[in-house]
């Protein structure tokens, strides 16, 4: 979606001269990149066996012997060709004369996608040839001297963009498909966002960057862990899935501030938005609030938001998890769009409906609605709310409950209503789904709701710090990890009704997306410990040295982790995070280009005292049937059927 305005703004930055050159988009950008006293327009041909990139070169370069490197990307009669590099294309006349029939042959002969170097003058495009479209659409190369570097088999694919590739294929061969220009983008943009965090917090807010380790132990909740094994017998170390513990004993040494951009890692099994391996924006501070954590990533992604984006407006607005979820029916809700979920309980209380009556009565029973602008015209009905309210719902609906339903909704013709009872975290949570799945079916019928360009950051705060263990709902387990700190006007309730106390964790969500999330810490050992021993039931000597750590003056701290997978997944409209990463897994979590993860041949597992025990036929195929995807919610009706 901002391909083509990159494409255009690619253009015309590369029709800017900047001295004797001109430089693509990217270098305009990365200007900023440099601190403000040592600003410099960056060298590209430096150290390098060329004189000039493909894609800066321009009049003022006529009569100019230049050196150029790239891939051939087009050629035509064998009378010119396209040659490519990262920074855009130049067209290559081929000499026709014998006395260059050593350097016609290799210009003709060489594959496309072609490694080649040539020399030549910069010279006019003959009147009329001129290519608009094309930054160098000027000029092109007269060609005295040609050399093949590689040449190149055929290809699994073309090197285009429009050409439509599996994905599977695209992973198979990533060092092919890097070479497209939306991959280049991708990549290059998301370097420029990270180099600009890193200016932002080291060099304006005097953070350090520290490398924490990659094999730790395992810790107690949360995901699972990837484990390594070690030489001793039964030892394993874990891959952390964050720096979780390590930020936190950096400010128990005292260093303040802390960020890293980290590589994570999750053993979640097969999940669309997610990678076995990942990267997140790590920060901790001491000494700082939930105020000063979200002043702080508001200004960093100010700092960094690409300028051919709107601007990003702080601050951020916030709702607490209680209002996401009764509004949105979601923690994470996008709040570019309405249907808005509304709580009409009251407008039945008196109902006959021997089902409304039933809902009602149970804890927490609640009786919720949504409507659908205009969207009797394109979706299933269920509510219709014209003044015949066609529904097989409308039985359970007298005169006087219609009328009061309409004022509250607002419904006008050819809106559809839906209604959902149960109990309130289920009835909203239903509608929230339908919300997405209505806005995309309207979507997929041209009404716009979720406008791509728009980003509409939102934090959401004051979740609760424990849920029903899943498996055992009387016991409690972490609603994010067992290092948040309780929220301050609910400490008393850990003691008496931890089920109730709200967390000072906090997250921050773009577009529908969770981007961030963070938390204020506890800094108190005999704290910590109450937790994960009596309330989370967990074997707190996995963190004995944490603890032992909180002992020795820890001061009060909190940070937050970014996913940069994600946000840059966002920022450049990229379908899947996979496309905003040079070597991603697939959805199952293979590599498959190096096809990984392979077997090891026993001789050498025997160092680290394992055997491989091969499951049977069942389990095989129960593990096959775990990779499938989640049948999304296609059919409105037969899902609002089982409400």
């Amino acid at each position: 979606m901002y391909f083509s305005s990159w494409l255009s703004q690619l253009y015309r930055g590369l029709s800017r001269p900047i001295g004797r050159t001109t430089q693509p988009i990217w270098v305009s950008l990365s200007r900023n990149l440099v601190l403000s006293s040592q600003r410099k327009i960056p060298e590209f041909s430096s150290f390098v066996a060329r004189t000039n990139t493909c894609g800066e070169l321009r009049s003022s370069h006529l009569g100019q012997e230049v050196t150029l490197c790239g891939w051939i990307q087009y050629r035509r009669k064998n009378m010119f060709l396209v040659l490519r590099d990262c920074h855009g294309l130049v067209q290559v006349i081929i000499p026709q004369d014998e006395s260059a029939a050593s350097v016609k042959k290799i210009l003709c002969e060489a594959p496309l996608e072609s490694v080649v170097r040539i020399s030549g003058a910069v010279i006019s495009r003959p009147p009329g040839q001129e290519n608009p479209k094309m930054p160098t659409g000027e000029i092109e190369i007269k060609v005295k001297t040609a050399e093949l570097l590689n040449s190149c088999k055929k290809l699994p694919f073309e090197i285009k963009d429009f050409v439509k590739k599996t994905e599977a294929l695209r992973l198979q061969y990533r060092y092919l498909d890097l070479r497209s220009v939306q991959m280049q983008y991708n990549l290059r943009l998301r370097s420029q966002m990270v180099m600009k965090m890193r200016e932002y917090l080291c060099n304006l807010h005097g953070f350090v960057d520290v490398e924490t380790p990659t094999l730790f132990k395992r810790t107690p909740g949360g995901a699972r862990e990837f484990l390594v094994p070690s030489r001793e017998p039964g030892k394993f170390y874990s891959l952390p899935q964050s720096p979780q513990q390590f930020k936190q004993l950096l400010m128990v040494g005292g260093l303040d501030r802390y960020f890293q951009v980290a590589r994570c890692y999750r053993d979640e099994g097969s999940r669309p938005d997610r990678q076995p391996e990942f990267t997140q924006i790590d920060i901790e501070m001491s000494f700082v609030d939930q105020t000063g954590i979200q002043s702080l990533i508001e200004g960093l992604l100010q700092y960094s938001w690409p300028s051919d984006r709107d601007p990003v407006v702080i601050p951020f607005p916030s709702m607490t998890f209680a209002e996401a979820l009764a509004t949105y029916g979601t923690d994470k809700p996008d709040t570019r769009f309405g249907m808005k979920i509304i709580d009409i309980s009251d407008v039945f209380r008196n109902t006959k409906s021997e089902f409304l009556q039933d809902a009602l009565r149970k804890p927490q029973g609640t009786v919720k609605a949504m409507c659908v602008r205009e969207g009797a015209e394109v979706l299933p009905v269920f509510l219709k709310a014209n003044s015949n309210w066609n529904s097989p719902a409308a039985k359970f609906i007298v005169e006087e409950q219609r009328l009061e339903l309409t004022r509250i909704m607002e419904t006008r013709e050819e809106d559809m209503v839906l209604l959902t009872a149960g109990e309130h975290k289920k009835a909203c949570s239903l509608l929230g789904k339908l919300r997405l799945e209505c806005a995309h079916l309207l979507e997929g019928r041209g009404v716009v709701l979720r406008d791509p360009t728009c980003f509409s950051f939102l934090w959401v705060v004051d979740f609760p710090l424990f849920l029903p263990k899943e498996g055992n709902p009387r016991e409690l387990e972490s609603a994010h990890h067992p290092f948040t700190a309780p929220h301050p006007s609910d400490g008393h309730l850990l003691y008496t009704a931890p089920e109730k106390v709200r967390s000072q964790h906090y997250d921050l969500v773009l577009n529908g997306n969770e981007i961030g999330g963070g938390s204020i810490r506890i800094h108190d050992a005999e704290l910590q410990g109450y937790i994960l021993s009596t309330l989370l039931k967990e074997d707190a000597t996995l963190l004995s040295h944490l603890l032992q750590a909180l002992d020795y003056g820890a001061p009060p701290h909190g940070g937050i982790a970014l996913g940069l997978d994600r946000l840059m997944c966002l920022v450049t409209g990229a379908p899947s995070i996979r496309d905003v990463i040079a070597f991603p897994k697939s959805f199952q979590g293979r590599d498959l280009m190096s096809n990984v993860p392979d077997s090891v041949p026993s001789e050498e597992l025997k160092p680290y005292h394992i055997q491989v025990s091969w499951p049977t036929d069942s389990e095989a195929e129960k593990r096959k049937e775990s990779f499938t995807p989640s049948r999304k919610l296609r059919v409105l009706s037969s899902v609002l059927h089982q409400c």
